[in-house]
C-alpha cells in the first residue's frame, strides 16, 4: 500500500522484468527492500555500493540454490527511488560486481539523474 510520504519507484531499462524473472523468495527480498527505501528507510540487507561515492545508490545480495541475486537502487533524490538494476551475478570468484554490471548501473544513474532533474523542473513548473 503506498502512503502518501512514500517515494515512488522508478523502474530503469529491464530492471522490473528482471526482477520478475527471479525466484519468488529473492523477489519478496527484494521488493521489502525497496519499500523501506520508499518509506525513507535502509532495509538491514542494504548496502551501499562501493564505487559511487556518497551518491545514495544501494545493493541488496540474496543467495539461494539457483545463485546470487543483487538489486541496486538509487536513493539520492528527493522525490523518488530509482531501481537502476537487477541481475544475477554470474561469476562464482569473488564478491566484487563485475565490471559489465558497474557500468551498466553508471549509465543507468546517469539517465535517473536526468530524469530526476526533468521531474524537479516539471514540479516547478506547474
Amino acid at each position: 500500500m503506498l502512503f502518501e510520504t512514500d517515494k515512488p519507484l522508478k523502474w530503469m531499462g529491464s530492471s522490473k522484468r528482471d526482477l520478475l524473472s527471479m525466484p519468488v523468495a529473492v523477489r519478496r527480498l527484494f521488493g521489502h527492500a525497496l519499500d523501506f527505501a520508499q518509506k525513507g528507510k535502509q532495509h538491514k540487507d542494504a548496502f551501499v555500493l562501493k564505487g559511487f561515492g556518497s551518491a545514495g545508490v544501494l545493493e541488496i545480495v540474496d543467495d539461494d540454490e539457483g545463485g546470487t541475486y543483487r538489486a541496486v537502487y538509487t536513493v539520492k533524490f528527493k522525490d523518488v527511488v530509482f531501481v537502476l538494476h537487477v541481475f544475477q551475478k554470474k561469476s562464482r570468484s569473488g564478491i566484487a560486481t563485475p565490471k559489465p554490471d558497474m557500468e551498466l548501473i553508471r549509465l543507468r544513474l546517469r539517465a535517473a539523474e536526468a530524469m530526476a532533474k526533468e521531474m524537479q523542473n516539471e514540479k516547478t513548473n506547474c
